[in-house]
């Protein structure tokens, strides 16, 4: 054995004792789920700028040795995995057996128009059984695609007071959005996160499902500043990660750590495990759409440099009267690049009007116009009182009133440097650190979705 052989052997041992502790301080109940863009090789690059890692086996061949070897150390119950070179028959080959061999059943789903990567989701069968498996293919510039998956656990958690068992079902869903090139693209991530909860709505009405804890893991190629995040955080989701380590949404906390360096070499926290728990009290999906597509009309107007006034001033055009007419409106959003089939089609651009012509006279005012600069003043204000849960004893489950949910027990970065906002140098596994979050299952309220259109 080299010199460097047992060196990586010894920092394997330490690895294994660090997580046999920490498996250690979980409870027999909680469960683990992993999120990692491992970079494809066919958009790694090299030193070379003109070559990528698919041209060298050895080196993709070692890195995803070295990213499976991590993965199952970690023991996670649901892996989920973005830009997986599923277009390579060697590499497929090296996940289906490593991770099958592990007790993992593994789903596939490559992006659409032959893009060469795809979506790789393993569960291990000692923690859940797969109830049904849904691909969600959005059809978009990206060729952008989704995962959902509809588990049990495979031991009973609970116990009702017919002490009959009770085994926790699940909705997670894996992605990876589009990478937002420029400003205008926003709106098409957006629209991907918008169709994956539309497609979770229509999946729980057709199985006429009760409520239960969904998870939402990828790479959402967008930072807690976007629109995005918002968009998560008002329909009662919450980033388990930065739960976990009690950050909040303010500006303060948005850089306390990162999760990605991209090829312009920049740094910035993307990769999320959402949880959306049956206690959050939820706006209709519609209102949060509204909203937040006036908040990325704002956000390009501002980067336009326009203040307040000036922006009504774009959006009123040439009206010699002081409000905003339908065409001129169609017209400001054409010069923004929101019209496309992709991003907002003539039908949402009529609902978005109607919702900005409070009074329904057809034309938007000053005041009304206010709806676009500051979209809450729009809706309801959102009740952002939390649900206390308390660690009750989990003897029993009355169903009529109560769910299942979880609790964030831990969540972890790797390599630490990145949970302090810096990108080691020496890291060489992705582009992306691996986020692996713990959750512990606790039984809470359930809460209605606040009335209104869905």
């Amino acid at each position: 054995m080299t010199k460097k052989q047992r060196r990586e052997a010894r920092a394997k041992r330490r690895r294994d004792r660090h997580h046999h502790h920490r498996r250690q301080l979980w409870d027999e109940r909680c469960v683990s789920c992993t999120t990692f863009n491992i970079l494809a090789p066919i958009y790694k690059r090299m030193d070379n700028e003109n070559c990528r890692e698919s041209q060298y086996r050895a080196y993709w061949f070692s890195r995803n040795e070295k990213i499976i070897d991590r993965l199952l150390a970690d023991h996670s119950s649901i892996i989920c995995l973005q830009e997986v070179w599923l277009g390579n028959d060697e590499l497929v080959d090296m996940y289906q057996k490593r991770l099958g061999d592990a007790n993992y059943m593994l789903f596939k789903l490559a992006r659409t128009n032959n893009r060469g990567d795809g979506l790789l989701t393993a569960v291990h069968s000692n923690y859940f059984n797969v109830l049904n498996y849904r691909e969600l293919l959005f059809n978009d510039i990206g060729d952008r695609v989704a995962q959902l998956l509809h588990v049990e656990s495979a031991m009973p958690f609970l116990q009702n007071r017919s002490s009959s068992c009770v085994h926790q079902q699940s909705l997670i869903v894996n992605t990876h959005l589009l990478f937002p090139h420029d400003h205008s693209l926003s709106i098409v991530r957006l629209r991907q996160v918008y169709k994956i909860l539309q497609y979770i709505e229509a999946y729980q009405e057709e199985h006429k499902l009760g409520p239960m804890p969904i998870i939402l893991c990828g790479d959402w190629n967008g930072s807690k500043r976007g629109q995005v995040y918002k968009f998560l955080r008002s329909q009662g989701f919450v980033s388990s990660y930065d739960a976990a380590h009690q950050y909040s949404d303010s500006e303060e906390d948005a850089h306390k750590w990162v999760s990605h360096r991209n090829h312009r070499g920049n740094v910035c926290g993307v990769d999320f495990i959402w949880l959306l728990n049956p206690d959050k009290c939820r706006k209709p999906l519609k209102t949060s759409w509204n909203e937040a597509v006036f908040g990325i009309i704002k956000y390009l107007l501002q980067v336009a440099f326009l203040s307040e006034e000036n922006a009504f001033a774009l959006l009123k055009a040439d009206s010699l009267y002081d409000h905003i007419t339908y065409s001129s409106f169609y017209q400001a959003l054409c010069q923004l690049g929101m019209v496309h089939p992709d991003r907002l089609n003539s039908e949402e651009i009529e609902k978005l009007w109607s919702e900005a012509d409070r009074d329904g006279d057809g034309v938007i005012d000053y005041k009304e116009f206010q709806c676009i600069w500051s979209p809450n003043c729009c809706s309801q204000e959102e009740d952002d009182t939390e649900i206390d849960i308390t660690d009750e004893s989990l003897e029993t489950f009355e169903a009529n009133n109560e769910a299942f949910g979880f609790t964030v027990k831990e969540a972890v970065l790797f390599p630490p440097e990145v949970e302090k906002g810096m990108w080691p140098e020496n890291y060489s596994l992705s582009d992306h650190a691996p986020l692996t979050v713990v959750f512990s299952p606790t039984r809470m309220p359930c809460s209605p979705r606040i009335p209104g259109e869905l």
